[in-house]
């Protein structure tokens, strides 16, 4: 067979051949991805040994280069470029699996983010991310290559200062880095304070964020300042600003006598006030008196914090701020200033206050014939703390007793009507303590909601119903509601609560998960009923408040399941939560005749409230979490009955029956074994001996060790 003619053009046969080359370099580089490579390392990859041979890979790389395939990230080594697809979005860690993702901008499918492709970015921080190639069957993966926006700068920790340099020291937890912080950025701060810093600078190249000290906050161990480092931890303000506090200062109560006459004059109906026996802010209050035909007019008073708090002026800045006033174990920051929360807007006993009020008319089976809102004019003729109107409930003696029972009566009427319309009775038992003036715990004792504390409940429930209803249930087929702020509680995830159901099984109970909502319900209240009393009961109620969906706020209403009402809001608190306070204003608007107000607007304002309301009760867990750890650590060696209260890749919690104190016991403690975590079945087993421990097991522990700076308490087991 005669030989092909060469085409006598070397130069288009050597082009060719740079092709092919140049489509191999380029599949090893999408094999590696990120992996940096230098000529020799393609060379061999390519089974490439002749120098003639390898100068075309050099030449190749030249050109894959000059058009922007790859790029030289060091001195002759090349990576794929991956600049050309990029998306942007924000990075979200998930706390269990511990795995970070992009979740995009546009909506698109997350972006899994390894440790070692995070660069200096962090949770939260919204950033934009090269796409790697897609491999098979695999989920998308990327690289961080710019932090845009960070979500916190402020970090908390303790400060090590040395003779050149200083660095605030980090729970890992927080930031994986310790920051450097330049001896002229001290502000002041002291070897072994605890401090916040603020992060100045930090690049892909440094190993360690440059910071300044912005607060110091005091000693390790001295009780303010872990406090204030526990509020600085989750970013909330510790003081409040003074410009802010000057301010409210200035407003005066301004009751005067044409105020009066703009509204409805109740000073002269019995009405008083039930709080906890520290509070000084007294949000509401409830009036009663008997009407005609066996009528009664139940009136919801609530301070009127929007009379005094005109949107957009400073105070109200930082109330939207704040969302929210947070409650640690011994100190409440209130949302609002002082003058304001503890002063005029406070409904306190002997002082005519004004008010936003639902005036119910009921009869003597707790039905609601009417209702009105309207601003009013009180007078509160006491104070009763919970305590004391328990006494009168169950004493039938003492001051107003007829008012205090006949209002116990009707509460007790519309709880039962809550009930059987599906409600769950979610009833935890609070861990309180005894705190000495220096704010050392001294002793735990366990706060149960008694009838004089269901009685408010009720109530402000009802008040809060009548209002959300008031606005949100359209008057006539057809017609558009108007942008409201609605409190919504979403129906369960149905493979959570088939998981709690599954799990339950193994202490005899049961639970029906599927059909109407009042059924499911009434199984979880059955339930709950089942375990008061038992030593799984608090076990079982955390887990069956884990399977619910959370509470929100939002201006897209579903109902709330948990309470079974179709329509809620919050009406009742103004002076500690700022969706009351947005509530009162949408409220006001409407009555007035106004038009609906912006949907978007309200919504991001709903979510704001939303995440602040979260992160206080994330501070206030972190402030009881302390006070454990601080009383158990005048225990250590002490032996204590508890349940497995969870269980983890790395350790089982115990919860101790007699304080309901939460430790650890790390898996390399629990014995000479290879324990594999079972997260369907809350368990972790022993390969070899097949050991299991089990959520809801009963153990006997010893207290092995208290870190008051991890807020961990360690345990044995015995």
């Amino acid at each position: 067979m005669a030989k092909k003619k060469s085409s006598g053009n070397p130069e288009k046969t050597t082009k060719l051949r740079k092709q092919d080359l140049m489509r191999s370099i380029m599949a090893i580089f999408n094999k590696v991805q990120t992996k940096p490579l230098n000529y020799k390392q393609i060379a061999h990859a390519l089974d490439i040994k002749r120098d003639a041979q390898k100068q075309l890979v050099v030449a190749a790389l030249d050109e894959l280069e000059a058009v922007g395939e790859i790029v030289q990230v060091q001195n002759g080594k090349y990576r794929l470029n991956l600049r050309m697809n990029s998306v942007t979005g924000i990075l979200d860690r998930q706390t269990v699996a511990k795995k970070t993702y992009l979740i995009p901008d546009d909506g698109g499918e997350p972006v899994f983010i390894a440790e070692r492709s995070m660069g200096c970015a962090l949770n939260g921080d919204r950033v934009k991310v090269l796409l790697y190639p897609r491999r098979k069957g695999r989920e998308q993966e990327g690289e961080v290559a710019e932090v845009i926006e960070r979500k916190k700068t402020e970090f908390v920790g303790i400060l090590e200062v040395q003779q050149n340099f200083a660095f605030l020291n980090m729970d890992k937890k927080q930031l994986a880095h310790d920051i450097f912080i330049p001896l002229n950025r001290l502000n002041g701060g002291k070897d072994g304070q605890r401090a916040v810093a603020k992060i100045i600078e930090w690049t892909d190249k440094a190993k360690n964020p440059i910071g300044e000290i912005i607060a110091v906050l005091g000693d390790v161990g001295e009780n303010n300042a872990e406090m204030h480092a526990i509020l600085a931890e989750f970013g909330l303000p510790y003081s409040y600003p003074e410009e802010v506090e000057k301010a409210a200062d200035k407003i005066d109560a301004g009751i005067t006598p044409e105020e009066i006459a703009r509204r409805t004059d109740m000073r002269e109906v019995t009405t008083f006030t039930i709080d906890p026996v520290d509070a000084k802010d007294f949000d509401d209050a409830l009036s009663i008196r008997r009407m005609e035909k066996g009528l009664w007019e139940i009136g919801v008073h609530i301070a009127d914090v929007t009379h005094y708090v005109k949107e957009h002026t400073i105070i109200d800045e930082e109330a939207l701020n704040r969302a929210t006033s947070v409650y640690l174990v011994d100190r409440t920051i209130p949302m609002l200033p002082e003058h304001l929360c503890n002063g005029i807007c406070s409904l306190r006993p002997n002082e005519d206050k004004l008010a936003y009020s639902v005036i119910f008319t009921m009869d003597e089976f707790a039905d609601v014939k009417d209702y009105r809102i309207c601003r009013t004019v009180i007078r509160s003729d006491h104070r009763f703390t919970y305590e004391e109107a328990q006494s009168v409930i169950e004493t039938g003696k003492g001051d107003f007793k007829e008012e205090l029972l006949k209002l116990n009566e009707f509460a007790k009427i519309l709880r039962a009507k809550r009930f059987a319309k599906g409600a769950i009775a979610f009833e935890r038992t609070e861990v309180r303590f005894e705190i000495d003036e220096k704010g050392k715990p001294t002793g735990i004792f366990f706060k149960e909601a008694k009838e004089a504390n269901k009685l408010i409940e009720e109530f402000m429930l009802l008040a809060n119903k009548t209002v959300a209803t008031h606005i949100g249930k359209p008057k006539k087929r057809g017609e558009k509601p108007k942008t409201f702020v609605y409190r919504v509680h979403d129906v369960p995830n149905p493979d959570k609560l088939q998981n709690f159901a599954d799990f339950i099984r193994r202490f005899g109970y049961k639970l029906k998960t599927t059909g109407k909502n009042t059924e499911v319900s009434s199984a979880i209240n059955n339930l709950l009923d089942q375990v008061e009393g038992t030593k799984e009961q608090n076990l079982i109620e955390t887990l069956a408040i884990r399977s619910m969906a959370k509470a929100i706020y939002t201006t897209e209403n579903i109902g709330h399941y948990g309470l079974a009402f179709d329509y809620y809001t919050h009406f009742t608190s103004p002076i500690r939560r700022y969706p009351d306070m947005m509530v009162h204003r949408l409220l006001t608007r409407y009555l007035n005749g106004g038009t609906s107000a912006d949907r978007n607007e309200y919504e991001e304002l709903c979510e704001h409230s939303s995440n602040m309301e979260q992160l206080a009760a994330n501070a206030e867990r972190a402030s009881i979490k302390y006070k454990q750890v601080e009383y158990m650590s005048e225990r250590i060696g002490q032996v204590y009955d508890g349940v497995i209260s969870g269980v983890t890749e790395w350790g089982i919690y115990v919860e101790l029956n007699e304080n309901k104190c939460e430790g650890m016991i790390a898996i390399r403690d629990l014995g000479n074994d290879f324990y594999e975590f079972d997260d369907k079945n809350y368990c972790i087993i022993g390969r070899h001996h097949h050991k299991k421990y089990q959520l809801g097991d009963e153990l006997t522990v010893k207290i092995a060790k208290a870190d008051l700076v991890k807020k961990r308490l360690d345990l044995a087991l015995v």
